[in-house]
Formats: C-alpha cells, sequence, structure tokens
C-alpha cells in the first residue's frame, strides 16, 4: 500500500502524518529521519489495526498543488 504524507518542516525539525491512518505521527531533526520514522509508524500502526481486528483503511488521500498569483 502507498499512503500520503504530510511533511511539515518546523523551527527544530520535521513532523509527519499520515491523513488516512488518524494518529499516525512521526518527528524527526531531518527529513530523511522523518521519512524513515513514519514509514514505521504505519507499519506498527497497521499491525497495531490488524491485532485488534480493524479494518485496514485503504489510502484515499490526495495532495495537489495550487498556484495563486501574486498581487502586485
Amino acid at each position: 500500500m502507498k499512503y500520503m504524507v504530510v511533511i511539515e518542516k518546523g523551527e527544530s525539525g520535521y513532523g509527519a502524518f499520515v491523513p488516512d491512518l488518524p494518529g499516525c505521527i512521526a518527528a524527526g531533526e531531518t527529513e530523511d529521519e522523518v521519512v524513515a520514522l513514519i514509514r514505521e509508524a504505519i507499519q506498527f500502526h497497521l499491525e497495531d489495526l490488524k491485532s485488534e481486528g480493524q479494518p485496514i483503511p485503504q489510502p484515499t488521500s490526495k495532495s495537489k498543488f495550487v498556484e495563486i498569483p501574486v498581487a502586485a
């Protein structure tokens, strides 16, 4: 499965979350670190859902960049 991950840069590092998996988050000092950590978080999240007999949510989130003209 391929889930969309949102990565945000903060003052002291990076944060990531998965819109299709509420509560699945990670934080790291670098973008590479947060990507590795969110990958692990997704795996653990899905394992927990499976062990509890919960359904695995299908990836449905999408992203799109919207260009906004800059006012003069």
